[in-house]
């Protein structure tokens, strides 16, 4: 069993990764130890409501690279452990068994070279799929510059794999990060997205990646505006078919005079979080929500501001607009949207209705019309009352118990 120290720095040393939130991983339990069927991870909620969590540890903590963010670096002055495969199996069954966890999250710092830590990955993952039988939910983070073989047959054995670009451009990657390229981090997403494709094409047995790949940008390590790192998350997303795009607002874990003395700010991760999710589920582009030189207000959520920037467009008739006005009316979700579209059918909505959809009408009914009637404010009073009112409720982080988490679940933006 692993020493209670090692075990301490591994896990603490793997805090700051944020690109592991559920694994959407359909696979079956094969007669063996646990299940990867519709599980979450990392106190995160699956579709029908259940908090899971999953054992989140480094390999190694002891790094060959030199990023100037990462507690981990080769310069910092930490304690330094290293596990062996057998030690992190026997640690994730003996939480299983436990009732601890449902599932492993695996990285490691780069340790003796990137070739020999991604097969320390691949014997641990293959170990624990094959001798230990354990069947539940396994993500495990790429090592850059690592030989393409070595990541395809990880690939074979996990859930999910993960390669964090951290850093938006080129320029920031070679100041903060000298070990790292674009190329090191893309090249392996790209091929990782066409072998699942052709895995799913040819119908082969076994799985190979069932819950995709993630990414992690830190927000504020590097000067890049949010429209320069939504247009990267866009182009991600439409480029390798990543599940998820994290961002992890800067935290000074390290002195050093290349990065700023204070956090990247969570309202401003909160913020990317919002114009993710329209890029995702609402046909918004990185274009309109936010200029390519511009930082996302921190005042209004990303489609509120967008609203306000375009009111030409509004207010919409209810009962006559198409899904994708709907979707970017402020306060209509995903749902609500879908919901009107379907009850329209058979009657005329008005403003009751639109309640008992859950339609946040304090913000909707400035830009709709019911039957052609308005009940909201003028023009040019619009912006004041949305900033002194409902739109800075959620300005905060998004609790998970608390009265916006259903809104975050549902997506009411």
């Amino acid at each position: 069993m692993i020493a209670e120290e090692k075990l301490k720095i591994l896990t603490d040393g793997a805090k700051y990764d944020v690109s592991c939130s559920s694994s959407g991983s359909r696979r079956k339990n094969a007669n063996g130890m646990g299940s990867g069927y519709a599980p979450g991870c990392c106190h995160s909620f699956t579709p029908d409501g259940r908090c899971v969590s999953l054992l989140k540890i480094l390999l190694s903590n002891d790094c060959l690279y030199s990023c100037r963010y990462c507690v981990n670096r080769k310069e910092a002055d930490v304690p330094r452990a290293t596990a062996t495969p057998d030690e992190i199996c026997a640690l994730t069954l003996d939480f299983y068994k436990r009732n601890y966890i449902e599932g492993l999250f695996l990285s490691s710092a780069v340790h003796v070279s990137p070739n020999h830590t991604m097969e320390q990955l691949y014997l641990t993952v293959k170990k624990l799929r094959t001798e230990y039988g354990f069947h539940g939910y396994v993500h495990v983070k790429g090592i850059p510059r690592a030989d393409e073989e070595l990541v395809r047959m990880t690939a074979q054995y996990a859930d999910r794999m993960s390669y964090n670009i951290e850093l938006p451009t080129e320029k920031s990657l070679k100041l903060l990060a000298p070990q790292k390229s674009k190329e090191s981090l893309l090249l392996p997403m790209q091929k990782l997205s066409r072998e699942t494709a052709l895995f799913k094409a040819e119908k082969r047995k076994g799985y190979f990646l069932p819950a995709g790949q993630t990414t992690q940008l830190i927000v504020g390590a590097s000067p890049e505006p949010d429209g320069q790192i939504l247009r990267l998350t866009q182009s991600l997303y439409r480029a390798t078919g990543l599940k998820r795009v994290y961002y992890s607002a800067y935290v000074p874990v390290v002195h050093d005079p290349l990065l700023p003395e204070t956090a990247g700010g969570e309202l401003r991760e909160h913020r990317l979080y919002q114009a993710d999710w329209l890029l995702r589920f609402y046909g918004f582009d990185a274009e309109e929500i936010a200029p390519e030189g511009e930082n996302l207000s921190l005042e209004f959520d990303p489609k509120c501001a967008w609203a306000l920037r375009n009111p030409q467009l509004f207010p919409i008739e209810i009962n006559r607009a198409p899904l994708e006005a709907l979707l970017r009316v402020p306060g209509i979700g995903a749902r609500s949207a879908y919901k009107i579209m379907q009850a329209r059918r058979y009657a005329k909505l008005d403003f009751d209705h639109l309640a008992k959809m859950r339609v946040v009408l304090k913000r909707a009914r400035h830009f709709i019309t019911c039957g052609g009637k308005y009940f909201g404010a003028r023009p040019a009073a619009v912006r004041a009352l949305l900033a002194g009112g409902e739109a800075n409720k959620n300005a905060e982080q998004l609790s998970l118990f608390g009265s916006d988490a259903l809104s975050a679940l549902t997506g009411e933006l």
